[in-house]
């Protein structure tokens, strides 16, 4: 049995609230590997400030 497969079968026998925290519990985890939009940004001109200062001129 694949990981996947036990995952559903273990999932589909909760009750329904306890569903719910599976996937915010999910949605956690996949939140912590994408770089958010801010934190790219912040990155973004960290990385580019004297040109953006240069710009600015």
């Amino acid at each position: 049995m694949s990981l996947e497969e036990k995952l559903l079968q273990e999932f589909v026998t909760l009750p329904e609230d306890k569903k719910i925290e599976v996937i915010d519990f999910v949605e956690f985890l996949k939140s912590k590997t994408q770089p958010s939009v801010e934190s790219l940004m912040d990155s973004i001109i960290k990385e580019n400030q004297e040109a953006f200062k240069e710009l600015a001129k």
